[in-house]
């Protein structure tokens, strides 16, 4: 039996933005040969990875688009660099209130209209990925090291989220929703 496609919710990052941590995640896979860090453009996650029926795609375009619409841009701002344990690098989203109130927003609406998006166990912690769990133990010390030395900073409207579906080799955007709100 195939298996259920795999599904993801975030916001990705706009530009400069996107190139700037692009840049990031390139050097990181260089420096380690990290493939996690390029698989996915650089983003927040809203909703994690969920494997689905292939019928979910259509219901869950139809209830994020009509989520869309009752959502206002927000600005966001990312700085530095931080790591969950010895496994993710990502970049610090400090400036998170809008995050935060957009992801409670869309919890909200997906458990009301969308119940096949499972009820989140852990806290969300909005950040921007910059590798994971193929990060080279032996080359941590040093990536935290060259990490911990550097900053960066960026703040940018959020206007849209995109519907990501996975096709066996990386992330593709299905579908990308304005936030139209007036």
């Amino acid at each position: 039996m195939p298996t259920k496609p795999l599904y993801l919710v975030a916001l990705l990052l706009p530009e400069p933005a996107l190139a700037e941590v692009w840049a990031l995640k390139q050097d990181v896979h260089q420096r380690t040969g990290s493939r996690n860090a390029v698989r996915l453009p650089p983003h927040i996650t809203l909703i994690p990875p969920l494997r689905q029926s292939p019928d979910f795609e259509q219901k869950a375009q139809q209830v994020l688009a009509a989520f869309a619409a009752t959502q206002r841009p927000f600005g966001v701002g990312v700085e530095d660099f931080a790591w969950f344990g010895n496994r993710t690098l990502f970049v610090r989203v400090p400036e998170d209130e809008g995050v935060r109130a957009f992801h409670a927003a869309l919890q909200a609406w997906c458990a009301a209209q969308l119940p096949e998006v499972p009820r989140e166990t852990r806290p969300f912690t909005p950040h921007v990925t910059l590798a994971t769990r193929d990060l080279p133990a032996e080359q941590v010390p040093e990536l935290r090291s060259l990490f911990a030395a550097r900053t960066y900073a960026a703040t940018f409207e959020v206007a849209a989220f995109q519907l990501f579906r996975h096709d066996g080799q990386q992330w593709q955007v299905v579908q990308a929703f304005a936030l139209t709100a007036a």
